[in-house]
C-alpha cells in the first residue's frame, strides 16, 4: 500500500476477530518505527508497554470500562509519557548532539554549537520541565510575560502546559504507531475513556509517569466493529490558506 491507501485503510475498530492472532514481533517493530515520530525538543519523554499477556489484557480492559476493542484485542499497547525522566532524557540527547556535531558539523562551529546545545540541554530543558506544586510553572509564566514586552516569546510555560506538551509528542508517536500497524494490515483502535489510576497500578507505574492512549490492536472482524462510513467536516470549512 502506498501512503493514501495505508491511511484510508486505518480505522478506528472496535471490534477485533479472537481467530486471527498479530505477530507480537510485528507490534513491537511498528513501536520502534513509533520512535521516529516528531517530539518537542527530541526529549522522547513516553514509554510504550505492550501487553500480551492474556491476565493482565483482562485487566487492561477492566479499567478501559469493559470496552469491546479492548475485550475482543489480540495485544493492547499503552502509550506512557515520563515527564519525570526530563533530567535524564535532556543528558541522555546533550550527549548525543555533542557527537552528531563532531561528527557532521564544520570544525570551526563546532566549539559553538556544543556550547549551544549545553545551554539548552543542561539548562533550559531542565527549567522548562522542572515541576513544583505549580510554583516553577508560575515563575515561567512571569518570566516568559516579561521578555514578551520586549521581543516575541513562548507563553504557553506553565506546569500544565508543558504536561501538554508532553502528552502532544506521545500523541505524535501514537498515530505513527497506528499508520504503521496498518501498513502491515493490522488494525488499532485509540482509546481515552479508560481508568488512568487502575492502569498505571497494572503497570506499576511511578507517580510521575501519565497515561497518554491505549490503543487496542488487532485484526478487524469484517464491518464489525467500524462504525459505517467515515464522517469528516467538510475540508473548505477547516483549511485555510492566507
Amino acid at each position: 500500500m502506498n501512503l493514501e491507501e495505508v491511511l484510508n485503510f486505518r480505522r478506528s475498530v472496535r471490534v477485533f476477530d479472537k481467530e486471527k492472532p498479530i505477530k507480537p514481533e510485528t507490534v513491537k517493530h511498528c513501536l520502534e518505527l513509533a520512535t521516529l515520530a516528531p517530539n518537542s525538543s527530541n526529549m522522547q519523554l513516553w514509554e510504550f508497554y505492550q501487553i500480551t499477556n492474556p491476565e493482565l489484557l483482562a485487566e487492561i480492559s477492566k479499567a478501559c470500562l469493559g470496552q469491546s476493542a479492548t475485550a475482543t484485542a489480540s495485544e493492547i499497547v499503552v502509550f506512557v509519557t515520563r515527564q519525570d525522566l526530563y533530567k535524564k532524557r535532556a543528558k541522555s540527547v546533550l550527549e548525543f548532539e555533542k557527537g552528531n556535531i563532531m561528527r557532521n558539523s564544520p570544525k570551526e562551529r563546532q566549539e559553538k554549537r556544543i556550547k549551544d546545545r549545553e545551554l539548552y540541554y543542561g539548562k533550559l530543558m531542565p527549567f522548562i520541565y522542572a515541576r513544583f506544586w505549580g510554583i516553577l510553572g508560575f515563575l515561567r509564566v512571569i518570566l516568559a510575560k516579561s521578555i514578551s514586552l520586549f521581543r516575541p516569546m513562548m507563553r504557553e510555560v506553565s506546569e500544565s502546559d508543558m504536561r501538554v506538551v508532553v502528552h502532544k509528542s506521545c500523541a505524535l508517536a501514537a498515530q505513527t504507531f497506528m499508520i504503521a500497524m496498518a501498513n502491515e494490515g493490522y488494525d488499532t483502535c485509540p482509546l481515552e475513556g479508560f481508568d488512568s489510576k487502575r492502569i498505571k497500578k497494572l503497570l506499576k507505574l511511578p507517580h510521575g509517569a501519565g497515561i497518554n492512549m491505549v490503543i487496542p490492536c488487532g485484526i478487524r472482524n469484517g464491518n464489525k466493529g467500524i462504525w459505517g462510513e467515515r464522517g469528516r467536516v467538510p475540508f473548505n470549512e477547516i483549511y485555510h490558506r492566507v
